[in-house]
């Protein structure tokens, strides 16, 4: 049965819709209704590392806003001379890669204690990455309660067989950002899309399209200063760094799970830590320990690190730098070009599999 599945995926593209064939696949195998494998870890330590605190965030976000107002201001002083090219480069990964993460915590709604900051701070950086902040935040639970479950999961970022150009193309962010301005355009119409129907409950949808027709008549109100100005620096500030800012997101992005395993039940073969530099990790506020995080995602951001410690004898080895996890991705990504089964194999000596499609 296993033999004749595969030997059907080699054949055809896997259907990511979660209104597609896939999705009742996915619920007949189980998938839909996952026990996730946990480490064991003591309830008070891991009470210990769940405990929110302000002080972390609040300093790494007032450094995130201060480095965003001198870059953001050394790119107005000095447009449009070949001088601002590195405060554009600077400002657009402050705004269009750290966006990506803020969004991520704050969402989870751990990153502060207190909660009125996480929600500002999360509707700041959904509206800087293009991510409408009531669809991702529930795309974003189904992600954590399916993840790499194909039918289910709604953000599975390298669909199988991938597609080289358009991982290409995302590097700054034109198939993302003209799907989102699409998805923008549909809820500011009061239109819905059948996929987000299937996680978005209809009490949420006015505020969807409040928020869409706000974004809108932002983005248009730059386009205004634009014309008035004769000069593209608005959107330069506002709107394009979500575009050139995005590759390094999109980067990291991909190496959470990129060439790993679909249909498993185990965040140890589908989810992978990478270790990086301060400045990459201050970017991407620690999300590089996303195994961890997809085990425990109570815990935040600042005790990552610390998590990554107490279970690190149960997972497989992190990649040891971002360069080490693409010698994986890459060889990986090629392989399922030919065949979209492929994936890198996770199993080492100690390390089993809680539940597979071929168990």
């Amino acid at each position: 049965m296993c033999s004749l599945y595969h030997a059907t995926m080699i054949q055809r593209k896997r259907d990511y819709r979660l209104t597609g064939p896939e999705n009742a696949l996915a619920a007949k195998r189980g998938h839909n209704m996952i026990r996730w494998y946990a480490p064991p870890l003591p309830r008070k330590r891991l009470a210990e590392l769940m405990e929110r605190r302000d002080g972390p965030a609040i300093r790494d976000t007032l450094l995130w806003f201060a480095l965003l107002a001198l870059s953001g201001a050394g790119l107005a002083a000095t447009w449009p001379t070949a001088w601002c090219i590195p405060f554009a480069i600077a400002y657009g990964l402050l705004y269009g890669t750290a966006s990506d993460s803020r969004w991520h915590e704050c969402g989870h709604g751990r990153a502060f204690k207190t909660k009125w900051m996480n929600d500002a701070v999360y509707q700041i950086a959904c509206f800087m990455i293009l991510r409408e902040p009531i669809v991702w935040r529930r795309s974003h639970a189904r992600h954590h309660t399916n993840t790499l479950i194909v039918g289910w999961d709604p953000e599975i970022a390298v669909e199988r067989p991938p597609s080289l150009f358009g991982l290409f193309l995302n590097l700054f962010a034109i198939r993302s950002g003209t799907h989102a301005f699409a998805s923008m355009v549909r809820h500011a119409a009061g239109r819905r899309g059948a996929d987000e129907a299937t996680f978005i409950p209809k009490s949420d949808w006015p505020s969807v399209f409040r928020t869409a027709r706000i974004w809108l008549s932002i983005y248009a109100a730059v386009a205004a200063a634009c014309i008035v100005s004769g000069s593209i620096l608005p959107a330069m500030l506002v709107g394009l760094p979500s575009f050139y800012g995005a590759w390094l997101q999109v980067i990291f992005g991909i190496a959470q799970h990129g060439g790993l395993a679909e249909d498993v039940e185990d965040h140890r073969l589908n989810s992978r830590t990478v270790r990086m530099n301060p400045v990459f990790r201050f970017l991407y506020w620690n999300m590089n320990f996303h195994l961890e995080h997809h085990m425990f995602p109570l815990v935040p951001y600042h005790a990552l690190p610390d998590l990554h410690r107490e279970i690190a004898g149960d997972c497989p080895p992190p990649a040891r730098s971002l360069l080490h996890a693409y010698c994986e991705i890459v060889p990986a990504l090629l392989a399922q070009r030919r065949d979209p089964t492929h994936q890198i194999d996770r199993v080492r000596a100690g390390l089993r599999p809680a539940n597979s499609q071929d168990a």
